[in-house]
């Protein structure tokens, strides 16, 4: 595997492990699993760092205009996310991450953790793994000669797929798949995905905040 693609591998295939790491610790009743939650930010934050000189396409600055439309797309994808969370369209994902202590009271360093790690680690690791490596990827395996906006309909339509398996909510994942690629394919440019993406994070873990919908954590 050369390194270009390793670089947009590994922070995702650290952020999944751990991740299974999580469940399986809470599954086993082995103590308050949210605490992998930091580490795990930290590692990928790690990584992403020690793989930054492959990430050469985060040089070219997006568009003009290209940023409002994303952070508009970011809060239709919020909108979509938070009601198609019905029947057939939730597999459960269980209760969620709740940062709250026993008695209560929201332990405000891991909602710090949450939130940075949602709306600054997660769209710049998920968004070079799905759309700068895999989406490129599935259109042509010499993914970096490849330029966003020569993608075709059938990789966008499978890589978005993949996408929303990821998550609970996968009709939601899928549409949120579909917008980002849109964006990335229209503006040939990765910062469109990833403020979009960072933007749905950010007005999500608010929404949470203020309403304690944890299950959508």
């Amino acid at each position: 595997m050369n390194r270009s693609k390793l670089a947009r591998i590994a922070p995702f295939a650290l952020y999944m492990a751990f991740l299974a790491a999580a469940l399986g610790a809470s599954g086993l009743g082995l103590g308050d699993a949210r605490w992998i939650y930091p580490v795990k930010v930290l590692a990928v934050a790690l990584a992403l760092w020690i793989f930054r000189g492959e990430y050469r396409e985060l040089l070219m600055r997006p568009p003009r205009g290209a940023l409002i439309v994303s952070i508009l797309v970011g809060v239709l994808v919020f909108l979509l996310w938070i009601h198609l969370d019905q029947g057939w369209l939730n597999l459960g994902g269980g209760g969620g991450f709740d940062p709250r202590t026993p008695e209560g009271r929201v332990d405000w360093v891991l909602v710090a953790f949450r939130l940075a790690g949602a709306s600054l680690v997660v769209p710049l690791m998920e968004e070079l793994f799905w759309r700068s490596f895999l989406l490129r990827w599935l259109e042509r395996q010499d993914f970096l000669a490849l330029p966003a906006s020569a993608l075709g309909v059938r990789a966008i339509l499978l890589s978005s797929a993949l996408f929303g398996s990821e998550h609970s909510l996968w009709f939601a994942g899928i549409l949120a798949g579909l917008a980002y690629a849109w964006l990335y394919r229209s503006y040939n440019n990765l910062w469109a995905p990833i403020v979009a993406h960072a933007t749905t994070n950010l007005i999500l873990g608010i929404w949470v905040l203020r309403t304690g919908a944890w299950s959508f954590w």
